[in-house]
């Protein structure tokens, strides 16, 4: 057995671990099972240095040095990878000390997937391939928004998602899970001014809030409210609810207390 770790700050730390569960790993397969494959990274490897290639569920994946990643993609294009469906990176900054960058091929006419990879490190810099691909362009300013990583030469170096002045990157696992103070006051802060943090209070982030007291926002199956009206503690008194079924139609009747004749009728 692993030796226990208390944790109490979980949520804040970089990196979730538990001692018992190890992540499935995927099968690779040799490229030589499919000989498409086998062609396509014969003719890229005399254009870059590949450093490892192999498939998984399906697709070939293919690892390259960071520097050639514009003649990677700019290969591909010409041999037939046609499209460019996705791009972004994964943070292995605790782990690795850089980002895991992915780009998702497709190949229209032979219906083929493939995967480029390179590992970019901490505060080294990627060109920009939306010279070759246009689709590259809201991926690469998504990945800066999410991640902090702003390719060298893209034409438009701008934030997609968050606010110009948002601090941070969300996707980073030493985000914050519910953000930062900066985040947490953002449009109150923004709209209202600091000044007024006290009389408009904290934006409630916690997505899994139920407040039972809330008749405004949330549901009270059983226990059916006026919107708006205001609910005490202790005092919300039962009302069953009885489905019935006329005509093929869904009925939803609310009933009185247990004793009633009604009630007695219909059971």
């Amino acid at each position: 057995m692993r030796e226990y770790k208390p944790k109490n700050n979980a949520q804040k730390e970089v990196y979730y671990k538990d001692r018992f569960y190890t992540a499935p790993k995927i099968p690779r397969e040799s490229i030589t099972q499919d000989t498409v494959y086998c062609a396509d990274v014969e003719i890229l490897s005399k254009q870059v240095k590949i450093v490892e290639s192999y498939i998984e569920r399906g697709t070939l994946v293919i690892w390259v040095e960071k520097n050639s990643i514009y003649t990677t993609l700019s290969t591909l294009k010409t041999i037939g990878y046609d499209v460019l469906s996705e791009l972004s990176a994964i943070d292995y900054l605790e782990k690795k000390g850089g980002f895991e960058i992915f780009y998702q091929m497709l190949s229209m006419s032979r219906a083929k997937r493939l995967r480029v990879k390179t590992f970019l490190r901490k505060g080294e810099k990627i060109e920009s391939v939306t010279g070759i691909f246009r689709s590259a362009d809201w991926s690469e300013r998504e990945m800066y928004d999410m991640f902090g990583i702003l390719p060298l030469g893209h034409p438009y170096p701008k934030r997609i998602l968050m606010p110009d002045d948002w601090v941070g990157h969300p996707l980073l696992k030493s985000y914050p899970l519910q953000g930062d103070e900066a985040a947490q006051w953002y449009e109150v802060d923004t709209i209202f001014g600091k000044e007024n943090r006290e009389v408009i209070g904290a934006e409630q982030r916690d997505s899994a809030r139920i407040d039972r007291y809330d008749s405004t926002r949330f549901s009270h199956l059983g226990y059916e409210v006026g919107y708006g009206q205001k609910i005490e503690e202790g005092a919300e008194k039962p009302q069953p609810i009885a489905y019935q079924e006329e005509d093929g139609v869904l009925f939803v009747t609310k009933l009185k207390p247990e004793n009633s004749k009604e009630l007695k009728e219909r059971k």
